[in-house]
């Protein structure tokens, strides 16, 4: 049994699985720290873009208000959604990452050279904030956890 666990724990370990341990009162969230975790499209037009993804591909999407719409890692590999722009320039796609600590990590990036472009705000599931790399690139960082 124990040789099976272990199998099970390496095999979870390869494939990107985040295995988490946790003490009282810590929340497990199967996450793993400073990992893209999450990736958001631009969507010019919510109903073609979902028409299209859900003939194309078969995903589903959770309607998070007019502007998103979530798909699921079951469908698509990863979590993700489509943002409504209406902005004459249509931004590129956002690969979010995921960390244990938002204000931790916002500090990292700051030090490594990172502009913060979104202060840290709160969002349905969490909070995140945004920066750009030094090459332009935007990323945002989300956390489910408060400051604790």
């Amino acid at each position: 049994m124990k040789k099976l666990i272990m199998l099970a724990v390496l095999a979870l370990t390869a494939c990107g699985q985040a295995i988490t341990t946790h003490t009282e009162g810590e929340i497990m969230t199967g996450q793993k720290n400073l990992t893209i975790d999450y990736i958001e499209f631009p969507a010019t037009n919510m109903a073609a873009t979902k028409a299209f993804y859900t003939e194309a591909f078969g995903w589903d999407f959770t309607d998070y208000g007019p502007a998103y719409a979530a798909f699921a890692r079951d469908q698509a590999g990863i979590d993700g959604g489509f943002t409504l722009e209406t902005g004459t320039q249509t931004p590129g796609l956002l690969a979010v990452l995921y960390a244990n600590d938002l204000e931790a990590t916002v500090e990292l990036v700051k030090k490594a050279g990172g502009e913060i472009t979104k202060e840290i705000f709160s969002f349905p599931g969490g909070r995140r904030f945004h920066f750009t790399d030094p090459s332009g690139n935007e990323l945002a960082v989300w956390s489910d956890r408060g400051p604790e």
